[in-house]
Formats: structure tokens, sequence, C-alpha cells
């Protein structure tokens, strides 16, 4: 089956974002709970890049298949899980980086849509949050997070800056998110 990424968010609106998001469906790994376990031999480096037995796997689509299989365990350690099996993977900071910002409005009405290393599209807002321990993540699914890329930091902290120089933060979909220091 052919990969076909989503298109460049610049040339979305924001309901357009929304209907890419909820047509994204995802497997139920929250719901599997297979015996049979072992390790994938997979890592996500803290720049986002997957690799496996040491090469790095190079094919978007293979990528963004595997993060569909991903979760985070109460103990913060990841798997890739299918009915049959949970297999570990190590993951050095975060496994999703936000590689991409699009922003409609302006202060309380903002909505801030971020694209991911994977192609995925996340909405920041109440089921989206963003976390600053001690630099800011996107709540992506579950347990898992996207650390911001470096170009996207930097824009948001200009927007915070700018709109909020007393608590530096942004306005996403109804929610105010402080980008300032973890405390």
């Amino acid at each position: 089956m052919p990969y076909n990424p989503p298109p460049e968010l610049a040339t979305l609106d924001l309901a357009a974002i929304a209907q890419l998001v909820a047509e994204r469906k995802l497997p139920p790994v929250d719901q599997w709970h297979p015996s049979k376990t072992g390790d994938s031999e997979i890592c996500i480096t803290a720049d986002g890049r997957w690799f496996h037995q040491g090469g790095e796997i190079r094919r978007p689509a293979m990528v963004r298949a595997f993060s569909s299989l991903l979760r985070r365990e109460a103990d913060g350690s990841y798997h890739l899980v299918t009915p049959q099996e949970r297999l570990s993977i190590a993951v050095e900071d975060a496994p999703f980086i936000a590689v991409e910002c699009l922003r409609e409005g302006y202060g309380p009405q903002s909505t801030f849509a971020f694209r991911l290393n994977t192609d995925d599209l996340v909405i920041a807002g109440p089921d989206h949050g963003i976390e600053t321990r001690p630099f800011p993540y996107l709540h992506v699914r579950g347990d898992l997070w996207a650390k911001f890329s470096r170009p996207v930091y930097y824009e948001l902290a200009e927007i915070a800056l700018e709109e909020n120089p007393d608590v530096p933060g942004i306005w996403s979909d109804g929610e105010f998110f402080a980008l300032g220091a973890a405390e």
C-alpha cells in the first residue's frame, strides 16, 4: 500500500486539519495485553530518528506504521504492541518530534496545530496539552509525548513573549500553556 503523506500544514485550515485527525484510525493498543514479549531491537533517538539493530529506518511508511503501535507503560517503558506480542523499544527522549506548526487566530482565540515527524497531526488544547519539563512537550496520545523541534520551539517562544510577556505562553483551543522554565 503506498504511503501518501498529508498535505503541507500551510495549505490547510484548522477545520481540514481536524478532519484529517479524525480520519486517522489508530489500533487500540491500550486494549491489547498479549502474553508473548520480546525486544524489537528498535531505538528512537533524541532527534526522532528510528533505528533497528543499528541501521536507520528510512522509510516514512515503516516509521509511521511502527509509531501507530507504540505504547508507554506505567513504569515508563515503551513497547510496540500487537494483539499477539509486545516488544520493547528504546526511546532516548520522546518518541515524537513536533516539526511544524500552524496557527490560526490571536491570543485566547488562537489554535495551534502541529505536524509530527511521523506526519501525524495534533491540535494543542484540552486533550493535547503542552508541558514544560524543562523543555516543552506536546501530548500526543496515551502517555506519548512529542518534543518540539528547535525551530518550532523558537517560533512558539517568539509568539509567547510577544503576546504574554509577563507569563510567556500560548493559547490554543481555549487553553493557556505556559512556556516558561519548569518549576
